[in-house]
């Protein structure tokens, strides 16, 4: 029997949620397994990313979430096509792991609750933002630890996203080591309001009010300033059109402005006009998570039949 799954990436932070806010998006990781004699993972639309099956996020999440529970997972074959950029900062690894841990829970009938699979990817991420939203939907706000993850899922569906994604890739570790390991006390007290009334402002779909706190972030977004030198150039000319704020997306290098619904074309093309470097998608949020599906989508069917006959 073949399976279809459908994941959807992410945007994370929204300024000080530093680790803790994240936005699934209309961008979406399509897969298809079944058993197999023997291991294989293709990527359909970028076939030169997978040297090795071993080191593909979805087989590592697989076989960890098996060896949790103490079950040999059967080889499988497994078909992908993304429309997540990678390394971007739109969730690409998370969605993958997502993807690796249901394709477990079905092979191995482990019957998980959502709670439970969202805090076996948030401990192989190492935090909940982009894993807890590919797994909800909608904004997810999250606390971790060791032995459990928390989360409150938030509608979205007031907004859209500008993500200004740059040619040149950004790792997630490389992007961390310029944070620094201590704040003062009162630097932190500060960050801590600012993301409180963000959250707050969520809640409250203020996203004018939510927009000013994304800017004001002191957690990560100033010392990730010296990696993506044109944040604080995007951030200012967002202002200046009126969009109601602007942040790196997880840890960039993607820029995402938000904007209101049905806005988002019209924003693009300013800001394309003024940073023509970047590519452009208007994103929207989305309130469901990974979903199974009866098949893939028809033109994502006819890419695999096309790689097939290749």
């Amino acid at each position: 029997m073949t399976y279809y799954l459908k994941v959807p990436g992410s945007t994370s932070n929204l300024g000080p949620g530093f680790d803790s806010i994240g936005m699934a998006v209309n961008r979406y990781l399509y897969l298809s397994f079944k058993e197999a004699k023997e291991w294989s993972i293709q990527f359909i639309n970028q076939p030169d990313l997978l040297p090795n099956y071993k080191e593909n996020l979805i087989y590592i999440a697989a076989i960890h979430t098996s060896k949790l529970f103490k079950k040999e997972l059967t080889p499988l074959k497994i078909e992908m096509h993304s429309e997540i950029p990678l390394a971007r900062g739109l969730g690409s690894s998370a969605a993958a792991i997502v993807a690796g841990i249901e394709i477990a829970d079905v092979v191995l009938q482990l019957h998980l609750s959502k709670r439970q699979k969202a805090h076996i990817a948030s401990l192989l991420e190492g935090h909940p933002d982009n894993t807890t939203a590919s797994f909800y939907g909608g904004v997810t706000i999250s606390t971790h630890s060791d032995t459990e993850t928390d989360t409150l899922v938030c509608d979205a569906s007031s907004i859209e996203l500008i993500a200004m994604i740059p040619e040149t890739e950004l790792e997630t570790k490389k992007s961390r080591q310029v944070l620094p390991k201590h704040l003062p006390f009162s630097e932190a007290i500060k960050g801590s309001s600012v993301g409180n009334l963000l959250v707050a402002a969520i809640l409250q779909n203020d996203w004018q009010l939510a927009g000013k706190m994304m800017e004001s972030d002191l957690f990560h977004q100033p010392y990730r300033e010296s990696l993506i030198p044109d944040l604080p150039k995007i951030t200012s000319f967002g202002r200046s059109i009126g969009v109601f704020g602007t942040a790196l997306s997880g840890a960039g290098p993607t820029i995402i402005s938000i904007v209101p619904k049905n806005s988002g074309e019209g924003f693009a093309k300013l800001f394309a006009e003024e940073f023509p470097q970047y590519h452009y998608n208007v994103l929207k949020p989305v309130n469901h998570g990974v979903v199974f599906l009866e098949n893939f989508p028809k033109e994502i069917s006819e890419s695999i039949s096309s790689s097939h006959s290749l």
